[in-house]
């Protein structure tokens, strides 16, 4: 695992500034403390940070083919390397390292920009071919690895995080409207937009090549929904068989290595697998709140106990304040997800201990975990309701509700449901997902943002990716979507920016592409069956995981965010959020965030979304663009 960064100059005889480069190594030190390289190469220069995995060594970067004709740089991991190292030495390539990377650059050697099909891992590497005088960069299929780059006549400059790019002074810092109402609307921005005019994120399953010929930018991968006639027990052998390879062949590493464990289904899943594949035990790590309502530590006391793993936990008490403000630095472009803070505390916790951590993210997007799968089923019925029994008792009704500090809870639940139904229908579940809606945006936005945003379809990514899904059933659809926007656009940027801020390597079973692909043969209600989601799961691992565990309710990974906006991160809200500040920044109207943080300190409603959101902008405003 490492951080990447570059620069290829569109002018062949303009050699690039080692002191360029080394500024953009520095700026993502915390990705690899423990190696740097280089490679400067007239118009073209690579650098890189290394935390060591494997190969501890001789898997340096870069790393050079035999005619030394053309080097690669990698974040990331190939867990297929040896498989491919074999069939590449059967073809006459010849290897100098035990490193995955040499397995990347060897491939491209043989299959050029097919290349990324024939990986099994998460990446987002760089290969820079001096004879031709081109550059290969390109992505992993779900996007766990970032790669953003930035592109004018003069040149191309790329890198792992944001933060190194702007270490070239002359890197414009103009604000994207379309991404700061993208943000504002579902707290995260999807690619191939940053935060940043000009700067893109290479989306997921993409490769980029630059040469004489110009920039090209390609899908090698895309999803597709196709039901397999199977058995239900054939079904779930299968799965359970295929989660089980997935977890094996992510224990590959020189360094130590655990599990994050919340007592949640998919992670008590991966710790199971972990326990039937790993001769060295295992180790597990779990945070908790002194909040009931946030704290999983008992759930995850019982999965430890029943595997026998070396457990490690904590209660937290952390300091809203001073981790808010790290947050802010590390993740580069507003990000509105509450689930930064205990994804970095535990992050930070486990790599006191270990260098790799496995998770389970990925599994609610495959197996229709999330609430907005079967809210979306709900409304249908509800919509079946005759308007007036809808609009003039329930939603009357539902808006008195007042709003409570329980992370969920009836009160809450339908206070947001009701929000989403009056949301376009052919959005589907994602109406859940939306935040902040048209009719708010008229009194947040300041008369110029809104002048900028005229005309824009702020669901348009959305709609977009609902039409490229190519499948029938409304669940295949949605589980589409979420992949990719949600999982790779929030999700995956969350785990790599809080698990790398403290050098920790995070790897998902669940999202081997392999996972992916076989859970979208499956039929709709072997994922969701009713109103049982994760159906498949469940009944593969009856027998694996004790009965509390699999019948248990989805709570989410969150922090009690609605009470530390009233108490703890008070003053930094409200000086940030203040109509001073707030004319600095010139996006928003002060009296209407003034109305949301009146309403919610006195309580009348729970406006911590949308603060949330808004103070996470002014923040990096104030750290990004005016400091």
């Amino acid at each position: 695992m490492c951080g990447i960064c570059g620069i290829i100059n569109r002018d062949r005889e303009r050699a690039v500034a080692k002191a360029d480069l080394q500024a953009m190594c520095d700026a993502i030190i915390h990705r690899g403390p423990d190696e740097e390289g280089q490679y400067l190469a007239g118009p073209a220069g690579l650098g890189m940070r290394r935390l060591a995995i494997i190969d501890l060594a001789s898997g340096q970067q870069p790393i050079f083919n035999e005619e030394r004709t053309a080097a690669i740089i990698l974040n990331g991991e190939i867990y297929n390397h040896l498989d491919l190292r074999r069939e590449l030495e059967g073809r006459g390539h010849r290897f100098h390292t035990q490193a995955d990377t040499e397995a990347i650059l060897h491939a491209w050697e043989e299959w050029g920009e097919a290349c990324p099909s024939y990986l099994n891992g998460m990446f987002a590497f760089a290969i820079w071919d001096e004879k031709h005088q081109r550059l290969f960069i390109a992505r992993d299929r779900i996007g766990k690895k970032p790669l953003y780059y930035y592109h004018d006549e003069r040149r191309l400059v790329f890198a792992s995080e944001i933060k190194a790019i702007l270490t070239l002074p002359d890197i414009p810092r103009v604000i994207d409207p379309r991404a700061l109402d993208a943000y504002l609307t579902f707290e995260y921005i999807p690619a191939p937009m940053s935060i940043f005019k000009g700067i893109h994120k290479l989306p997921q399953a993409h490769w980029l090549t630059l040469d004489d010929h110009g920039l090209r930018i390609q899908r090698y991968w895309r999803l597709q929904y196709q039901a397999v006639t199977r058995s239900e027990a054939e079904a779930a052998e299968a799965f359970r068989d295929l989660l089980r390879d997935a977890t094996r062949i992510r224990l590959m590493s020189e360094v130590p290595l655990g599990a994050f464990l919340s007592g949640g289904l998919d992670s008590s899943a991966v710790v199971a697998m972990m326990s039937q594949t790993s001769s060295n035990g295992v180790k597990t790590y779990s945070i908790g709140f002194d909040n009931a309502s946030y704290n999983e530590l008992p759930w995850a006391r019982q999965v430890a106990r029943y595997f026998g793993t070396e457990h490690h936990e904590e209660i937290l008490t952390p300091d809203a304040v001073g981790l808010t403000e790290r947050i802010v630095h590390q993740l580069d472009e507003p990000l509105g997800d509450f689930s930064v803070f205990p994804t970095w505390m535990v992050s930070e916790m486990a790599r006191r201990h270990v260098t790799v951590a496995l998770s389970g993210d990925g599994g609610d997007e495959l197996l229709g975990g999330y609430e907005t799968y079967i809210a979306e089923q709900l409304a249908r019925r509800y919509q079946r309701l005759p308007r007036w029994l809808r609009r003039g008792v329930i939603e009357p009704a539902v808006a008195l509700l007042p709003p409570t500090e329980k992370k969920k809870g009836f009160f809450n639940k339908s206070r947001r449901f009701i929000e989403g139904c009056r949301l376009p229908a052919d959005l589907q579940h994602v109406r859940w997902m939306i935040f902040l809606q048209e009719a708010e945006k008229g009194l947040l936005y300041h008369p110029a943002l809104r002048e900028q945003l005229s005309g824009r379809d702020p669901y348009g990514f959305i709609r977009l990716a609902f039409a490229e899904s190519g499948a029938e059933a409304p669940l295949d659809q949605q589980e589409y979507v979420d992949i990719v926007t949600y999982l790779v656009d929030d999700i995956m940027v969350k785990v790599d920016r809080m698990s790398m801020a403290v050098s920790l390597e995070t790897r998902a079973p669940f999202l081997d592409y392999r996972m992916v692909e076989f859970c979208a043969t499956l039929p709709p209600n072997l994922r969701l069956n009713g109103k049982r989601s994760k159906y498949i799961l469940k009944q593969a691992f009856r027998g694996i995981l004790p009965e509390e565990i699999l019948n248990r309710r989805k709570e989410g990974f969150s922090i009690p965010i609605k009470r530390w906006m009233k108490e703890e991160l008070r003053p930094m809200m409200l000086d940030y959020l203040s109509p001073a500040a707030l004319d600095r920044s010139g996006c928003f109207e002060p009296a209407y965030v003034q109305r949301l943080i009146r309403e919610h300190l006195e309580g009348t409603e729970n406006h911590s979304h949308r603060l949330w959101a808004l103070l996470m902008f002014q923040m990096w405003y104030a750290r990004y663009i005016r400091p």
